[in-house]
Formats: C-alpha cells, structure tokens, sequence
C-alpha cells in the first residue's frame, strides 16, 4: 500500500537541497541589508571563529543540520518578508531597516538587538514587524 506523499516527504533538516537553497537565500538577504561577517555569525547564531562555515553558506552549500540554525534562518526570511510588505514601495528603506536605530529596541539596530539577545531577540525582532503588520 502507497503512503501518503506528506508522510515520506523529507523534512528541511534532512534534505540537503532545501538546505542549500536556504543558505543561497539567507546570504543574499544579508548582502541586501549591508551586513558584516560578524554580523551575518550573529544573526545565524554561529561564533566568531565560524567564517568558514559562512564562506561554505555564500558560496550555496547547504546549512547545516541544526535545528536551532534553520529556525533562525526562518525567522530571518520571515522579518524579510514583514519589511517587504511594511515598505512596499521603498526597497531601500526595508533593507535598511535592520541596521537602523529603532526607539522600540532602545536606540539598537534590530541587528546589535539580535546580536547582544540571541535568538530571544530575534523573536523580539520578528514580533515587533509581526504586530507591526497586523499579524
């Protein structure tokens, strides 16, 4: 008997091309908002001493199987997206928008946020735009 095709679909963590377009995906938006390698490490939740790790992302091979790094890699497609839809007309400005001192955050950048909180600040983050929204 045939299963459903939802029950033996690979999930994200275990499919290497899924990863891998994630990788091609999260380091494309971190070249858009103007990132540091330090920052892009901290956003993704990997040390310093991790470059190698973000060289092997840039160049699209899969991100690793972590749990903790593809949920931080969704929250980050996700606040993408909320800052797409918030400034629809004005490119720029969602790009912006991590790096840019914010009064909800007291004066941080949503990035310097996320950096000294970790992934509690990236939900800050990704609440603040949700609610923002509307959502």
């Amino acid at each position: 008997m045939n299963q459903p095709a939802f029950i033996s679909s690979p999930s994200p963590q275990e499919e290497p091309d899924t990863r891998g377009a994630l990788a091609r995906m999260v380091t494309t938006l971190f070249e858009h908002w103007k990132l540091s390698s330090n920052d892009q490490l901290a956003l993704l939740g990997l040390s310093a001493g991790n470059r190698p790790a973000l060289a092997r992302y840039r160049k699209g091979e899969p991100l690793a199987n972590s749990r903790d790094l593809l949920e931080r890699a969704g929250h980050l497609l996700a606040i993408h997206k909320n800052l797409r839809l918030l400034f629809p007309h004005d490119r720029d400005l969602a790009y912006a928008w991590m790096t840019t001192a914010n009064r909800a955050f007291a004066g941080k950048t949503p990035v310097e946020l996320i950096a000294e909180w970790g992934f509690a600040g990236l939900l800050q983050t990704r609440a603040y735009l949700d609610r923002a929204r509307g959502v």
